[in-house]
């Protein structure tokens, strides 16, 4: 796998992959950026995510759960000094639906942790993750 970024201003790159799906990374005014784009840390927890979305979303619809709505919400506590790095990351799954199984969703969480998500695999060597769930029966 590679990826590149390219310079373009101040501090606004574009960035590809091998996708070849661009995006756009920046930072805020105040430290020299023009706020057009994602911060590189808010995308390793939208890689996280994202990741672990994948895999259990997989995973319920293979164990056939009515799963009407689903979201994956990640949190990064920060520490105060350079080069504040994350010093603790929760995700919390939000799945919506009929009649879902939380022993289906507990499972389905576990088995991305512990077998398929690989963003959380190397996240989890650096700092301590924590996941919880939420179910909400569909109307």
């Amino acid at each position: 796998m590679d990826a590149k970024v390219t310079w373009h201003d101040g501090l606004r790159l574009t960035g590809i992959a091998d996708s070849g799906h661009e995006i756009t990374l920046d930072s805020d005014a105040s430290v020299g950026g023009t706020d057009l784009g994602a911060r590189p840390l808010e995308l390793m927890l939208l890689s996280l995510a994202g990741c672990t979305a994948m895999d259990v979303i997989s995973i319920l619809k293979k164990k056939r759960q009515d799963v009407t709505a689903f979201e994956v919400k990640t949190h990064a506590e920060r520490a105060d000094t350079h080069p504040k790095v994350f010093t603790a990351v929760s995700v919390t799954y939000v799945i919506t639906g009929h009649h879902i199984d939380p022993k289906a969703v507990e499972r389905a969480i576990e088995l991305s942790e512990t077998a398929y998500c690989p963003a959380q695999a190397m996240l989890a060597k650096a700092v301590p993750i924590t996941h919880t769930y939420e179910i909400i029966e569909a109307g």
